[in-house]
Formats: C-alpha cells, sequence, structure tokens
C-alpha cells in the first residue's frame, strides 16, 4: 500500500466565546484538512480526509514563543509527515504507520522537536490513511479492528499483549451514545448573571454553565484549573452544579501542566480535600489530568510522591502521553491512566485502551482510566472521526466543548451543513439560526451514524466546497 498523492487545506475558525486553557486564552485560530488518495494491497484504493485545530500552546507550551511561529511550527511537522507518507511502502496500514512513525521519530529527535507536536503530523496522515482504506474496502472503523484489517499486532509494542488482538480488549460493538463531559473553561461564565450585555453572545446557544446544564441536560464535566489559585472559583463551580446539574453528577479536573512542582499539587489538592464545601467535587470526581507540567510529570520524582502519597486522587496524564514508551512509563510511576485523542494518534490510543483494558483484568482491585478528550474539534470532520474512534475505544466520558467554544457547522457553506445534517441528524440539530449544531440530549451525544460510517463521516467531503483553501 501506498500514498498516491495528498493535499493541504486551511480555513480559519472564530471562536463564539472565549476559551482559556493553561496559559492561552483562546479567540480564533486555524483549521486545516488533509486529504490522500492512496492504494492499498489489492490494488483497492480510496480517498480519506483528517482535520484538526491548530492550538498555540498545546503541542508546546512556551511562554515566550509567538503564536503564529508555533502555527507555522505545526505546518512544517505536517509537511514533513506529508513527504515520508508518500515515499512508505507496507502490506498492511498498521506496518505502514509503525514506518511512518519512525521516520518522523528520527526527523523530529535530529531537529530537535517535540515528539507531541511531530506526531500531531503523523496523526494527521494516519488518520486520512484510515479514513481512505475504510472508505475503499467498504468497512467501519469499528468493524476493520474488530476484524483486524489494519494488521495490528499488539504484542509488537506492548510485550503483556502479545498473542492477542484488539477485539480481545475493546468492545465488540460500539455503544450508542457517549456522555458529554462539558469543559468548564477558566474564564466561562458560571451563572446567566455573571453574563454582561457586552459579553453576550447572540447565537441562541447557551453561554453560561447554568445555561448549558439546562439547555443539555449535562450530568458529566470537565473542570480546568490553573495551578493552584482557584479555590473560589471551584466553590462557585460546584454550587452552580448542585443546585442545576442532576444528582449524580461527576467532573474531572484538568490541571493543563499548571503545577511545576510536586508539593505545589498536594498542597492544591489537601486544600479540597480539607473544604467541607468541595465534598461533592470529591465525591464525584473521576480523575485528575495532567496536574504537572511535563519536564516534570514523568520524572522520578513522580514515583516518590506515589510511594509517600497513597491517599492522592486518580491521576492521568495527557499531554505528556507523547510517544509509545509514556503510558508504560506513566504506570511505573503511579499514574492510573491516559487520556485519548485523536491528534496524539489513532493507533497509539488504541495501544493504550487495550493496555488498560488488560490491566483492569490483572489487577481489578486497582483503579485505571481510560479518559476521552477532544482539542475543541468541530465539525464536519474532526469531530465525526474523534466521536468514532472513542465509541470504538469503549470511552463512554468523551470531553465535548467544540460546540460550546464554537457555533456549531455555522463557519462551513450551507450546502456543506445540508450535507452533514442529512447523513448524521442524530449528531447534530438545527439550531434556532438555522445551521447545525451538536445534539446533545440527557447528556449525551448519540454515535450511531459516526460508528457506522467508514471512519466517522458517512458523506464525501471536498475541502474546496468547505471554503478552505490548498495551501
Amino acid at each position: 500500500m501506498r500514498v498516491l498523492e495528498s493535499s493541504l487545506w486551511r480555513a480559519h475558525l472564530h471562536a463564539r466565546m472565549p476559551f482559556k486553557y493553561g496559559i492561552v486564552t483562546m479567540t480564533e485560530l486555524p483549521h486545516v484538512f488533509l486529504q490522500v488518495r492512496a492504494e492499498f494491497s489489492g490494488g483497492a484504493t480510496g480517498t480519506g480526509v483528517a482535520a484538526d485545530h491548530l492550538p498555540p500552546k498545546w503541542f508546546t507550551k512556551d511562554p515566550q514563543k509567538d503564536p503564529h511561529l508555533e502555527i507555522d511550527e505545526m505546518l512544517v511537522v505536517i509537511r514533513h509527515a506529508m513527504t515520508a507518507a508518500g515515499e512508505i511502502r507496507a502490506t498492511t496500514v498498521f506496518e505502514w504507520w509503525r514506518e511512518l512513525y519512525r521516520v518522523q521519530s528520527a526527523w523530529a529527535e535530529a531537529g530537535r522537536v517535540p515528539p507531541l507536536l511531530a506526531h500531531f503530523g503523523t496523526s494527521l496522515l494516519e488518520r486520512a490513511m484510515i479514513d481512505a482504506f475504510c472508505r475503499a474496502h467498504g468497512k467501519s472503523f469499528s468493524a476493520a479492528i474488530h476484524d483486524n484489517l489494519f494488521g495490528i499486532d499488539l504484542g509488537s509494542l506492548r510485550p503483556e499483549l502479545k498473542g492477542s488482538a484488539p477485539r480481545d480488549w475493546l468492545p465488540a460493538s460500539p455503544p450508542r451514545h457517549v456522555f458529554a463531559r462539558h469543559t468548564v473553561g477558566m474564564v466561562d461564565p458560571l451563572w446567566e448573571k455573571d453574563v454582561s450585555a457586552g459579553d453576550r453572545v447572540d447565537d441562541g446557544l447557551p453561554q453560561s454553565l447554568e445555561a448549558g446544564i439546562a439547555a443539555y441536560g449535562l450530568r458529566h464535566f470537565k473542570l480546568k484549573v490553573g495551578g493552584g489559585a482557584d479555590r473560589e472559583r471551584l466553590l462557585r463551580i460546584v454550587e452552580v452544579l448542585e443546585k442545576c446539574a442532576a444528582p449524580g453528577w461527576v467532573c474531572t479536573l484538568d490541571g493543563n501542566e499548571g503545577f511545576k512542582s510536586v508539593d505545589a499539587f498536594r498542597t492544591f489538592w489537601e486544600g479540597v480535600v480539607g473544604e467541607s464545601r468541595l465534598e461533592p467535587l470529591r465525591r464525584g470526581l473521576l480523575f485528575v489530568e495532567q496536574p504537572f507540567h511535563r519536564d516534570l510529570a514523568l520524572s522520578d520524582e513522580i514515583g516518590a510522591l506515589a510511594s509517600r502519597w497513597p491517599g492522592r486522587p486518580p491521576i492521568i496524564i495527557d499531554e505528556s502521553d507523547a510517544t509509545l514508551e509514556s503510558l508504560p512509563r506513566a504506570l511505573e510511576l503511579g499514574y492510573c491512566g491516559t487520556s485519548h485523542k485523536n491528534c496524539k494518534g489513532v493507533f497509539k490510543g488504541l495501544l493504550n485502551a487495550c493496555h488498560i483494558a488488560h490491566l483492569r483484568k490483572a489487577k481489578p482491585q486497582q483503579t485505571w482510566r481510560m479518559s476521552g478528550e477532544d482539542l475543541s474539534n468541530v465539525g464536519p470532520i474532526s469531530q465525526l472521526q474523534d466521536l468514532a474512534v472513542q465509541a470504538a475505544l469503549g470511552i463512554s466520558s468523551v470531553e465535548r466543548n467544540g460546540h460550546h467554544y464554537f457555533a456549531g457547522l455555522s463557519a462551513w457553506p450551507s450546502a456543506l451543513q445540508d450535507l452533514v445534517l442529512r447523513h448524521h441528524g442524530d449528531l447534530y440539530v438545527r439550531s434556532q439560526r438555522g445551521w447545525p449544531t451538536t445534539l446533545v440530549r440527557n447528556g449525551e451525544i448519540s454515535v450511531e451514524s459516526v460508528t457506522r460510517a467508514p471512519f466517522g463521516e458517512q458523506f464525501a467531503f471536498d475541502p474546496a466546497a468547505a471554503g478552505a483553501v490548498r495551501i
């Protein structure tokens, strides 16, 4: 199999409201589509596409670097992966991906490109090839995983999984719905009264946490914390959740690498534990996501923390899940799991999901977590493909914030909006303004249409028809 041709397309999106995560507040950013035409073993050919935001200050968190330079760096890694992919010949998609991963890793190491950033390029090519393969063979992503049509050799990268196949660890069939774990950004309004007249977004979608719960029936929440000074804000959030959300709501805390030392996070957490008014948060907490800066997160110091602090909350990695070796290292240090984002790699996420499932079977007395997170992704491509993978991996609580910070599919031409709505009427609904937006009902999102599709999207996609510009 081989890539016959590839092309990169760019659009620009504006957020409907600011999204503060970590050290940056996002108001607008580029969105790219990568399209490939490929030939597979046996002579079948297919065209596939992948898409994602180019978000500054996530793949690298350098506060001094110009965001425009970071965007340029993302484009460089994508273009290198495109060039490398065109030279690879393989017999299976998995074999092809492993070789692309190897080549991209060697290039990144030589050029001192951080692996999380470098393999963003790998992941876009990987997703486009998965889409092309599924279309060429008339199979859904879940079916291709179950029948191992990608030729996945788990034991080659995870010795403990030797002799097994993905179907031994993943659901026999994907779920019909997943919980939408709603992100509460660090500058999001909590109550309707917090939204000033000047900040009010006139698009008919909920803006405050209070309004979002009322509109969507939200029950799962992801609370951003910023490095320790969050006590009063968390108290206000818990007040909203207790008054507005259904009993039994659950949450996660996302540290976004905000804690630069072990002691800083432990002090923060003990402050949470010591505050009686935060008892509902502690009771409903699923895990804490990436509290430590990546320079510290996989260090021996974290392993020492695990031995000294047996009462710590469940902690997973996210930004530190940068290589194929990251999860095994994290588990050695006392973390209980990792996240899946398509931007970090589909096959890597699948390997991690199987690894976590193996641990649940081998050590059921311990807590193990495989979380679903996103990159504020939106339709018509990235959100659908992300949901297809999350469902196939059996992840039931999935961060969803693209529809909160972006106005549905309003950025795209009306013909494309109608096309998506026609094929994915369970996932999208027309908003008050006429454009489709994500349908969240009783806190859940339907994934039926995306899991039936080849790889998320049921329709044939043309980047030019989306108004994107080839670059």
